[in-house]
């Protein structure tokens, strides 16, 4: 069996990254605030490129012949992200706390998962966790900006 643990960090990934299109869904649709308009459909575009990198990496684990999970109950039990019920109650800060909380545990499976294929010679996945974790540590940046912090993204 070729890149087992690598196989294992991919499914980690598939069900994280759906949980986290499940945060920022909820964040799209439970957001108040002054600044609604411009973060509103912001959540669109962070939507999109979870989706993004969720499809990439699925079709990766199936290429090198893995099986990636694909029921909610699997995602759920599998995330390292927690799921909470949605309220109006937060705000917009605390959303994003939660944002910049997902994206971080994230860029530290991003992370895993680039060391680990390295380790086993899989240099594909490798240069596809790269791309994404970089794209993560952005994420990252700009969610803090907005919250007037530095991203810290070496913690």
């Amino acid at each position: 069996m070729q890149y087992p643990q690598t196989k294992t960090v991919l499914n980690q990934l598939v069900a994280d990254l759906s949980q986290m299109a499940a945060v920022i869904h909820q964040t799209h649709w439970y957001m108040r605030g002054p600044e609604f308009l411009f973060l509103h459909p912001l959540m669109d575009e962070y939507q999109d490129e979870i989706n993004d990198q969720l499809d990439v990496v699925a079709e990766r684990l199936i290429v090198i012949d893995g099986a990636p999970y694909s029921t909610l109950e699997e995602f759920a039990e599998h995330s390292g992200i927690q799921s909470i019920p949605g309220s109006y109650d937060a705000t917009i800060d605390e959303r994003f706390a939660r944002l910049i909380a997902g994206y971080r545990h994230l860029q530290k499976v991003y992370q895993e998962g680039i060391d680990t294929a390295g380790q086993e010679g899989d240099d594909s996945t490798q240069d596809i966790l790269t791309g994404f974790h970089t794209d993560i540590e952005k994420r990252i940046w700009m969610l803090s900006a907005q919250r007037g912090h530095a991203p810290e993204i070496d913690d």
